[in-house]
């Protein structure tokens, strides 16, 4: 049996297997002062080579090998907010595609958080041009479409635990239970 890990540059993993690449996401939340509703906070992302110039998660980033997707979105929002004891609340697991290469399948992992330690700032300097709370009902323009998706579900009450973006058809999960 080939190992997980063996790829070729030509094939990809040797394996045959399809395979998707999996990243953690952290929407910190906040109730707005003057009762104007939950806040997130979003990064203005710069220089990464992907979706420049949209407003993002302010904490995101792939997961590791052997890590968990809670850990990864701990780890992401260390090292990329400079903050720690995050709460964490599941929000959905999103399957989406590009239709094209193999690096578009992706399976990303949403999480919120309304309870850390330290103050969010911008760490990498290089990938992030502003960091700055929005109001869920009045989010800047643009925002990372797959992220802007999540966001409105959480703003509606609507997420569910799957999701998916990038499909032609949206999968209903009842249906593959066969």
């Amino acid at each position: 049996m080939t190992a997980l890990s063996d790829t070729s540059p030509d094939t990809g993993p040797l394996h045959g297997r399809f395979v998707v690449v999996p990243a953690a996401y952290v929407f910190l939340l906040r109730e707005g002062g003057a009762g104007s509703g939950t806040e997130v906070l979003l990064q203005l992302r710069s220089g990464t080579g992907y979706m420049d110039d949209h407003w993002a998660a302010a904490a995101a980033g792939h997961v590791e090998r052997g890590e968990t997707a809670y850990d990864a979105a701990r780890r992401e929002a260390r090292e990329e907010l400079a903050v720690d004891d995050l709460d964490l609340a599941f929000v959905t697991a999103m399957q989406r595609t590009r239709g094209g290469e193999p690096i578009d399948e992706r399976i990303d992992f949403f999480f919120t958080a309304r309870a850390w330690s330290g103050e969010p700032r911008i760490v990498e300097h290089d990938l992030a041009a502003d960091l700055r709370w929005w109001p869920l009902d009045a989010l800047p323009d643009p925002v990372v479409p797959h992220e802007a998706a999540v966001l409105a579900g959480i703003r509606s009450g609507t997420s569910t635990p799957y999701s998916t973006f990038g499909f032609d058809a949206a999968v209903d999960p009842l249906d593959e239970e066969d």
